[in-house]
C-alpha cells in the first residue's frame, strides 16, 4: 500500500520542478522580447508577437502551478 505522505511529498517535488521549469522558460521569452526591442520588420513583429503570447501563456501556467502547490499543503 502506498503511503499518502510519501505520495504527497513526491507530488510536491514534481510541482516544484515544474514551477522552476516554467519560470525559466518564461524568463527566456521575456529576455527574447527585451533583445528584440521595438520591432522594425515584419519578421521581428511576428517574433515579438509569438514571444509575447508564449510569455503570457507561461505566466498563466506558473500561476496555476503555484495555486496547485498551495492547495497541496
Amino acid at each position: 500500500m502506498d503511503r499518502p505522505d510519501l505520495n504527497q511529498a513526491a507530488d510536491r517535488k514534481r510541482l516544484k520542478i515544474r514551477l522552476a521549469t516554467l519560470e525559466a522558460d518564461m524568463a527566456y521569452f521575456q529576455a527574447r522580447l527585451e533583445i528584440l526591442g521595438e520591432p522594425a520588420t515584419a519578421n521581428q513583429w511576428a517574433q515579438h508577437k509569438a514571444f509575447d503570447y508564449l510569455s503570457r501563456g507561461l505566466g498563466n501556467l506558473v500561476l496555476k502551478t503555484k495555486r496547485r502547490m498551495l492547495m497541496s499543503e
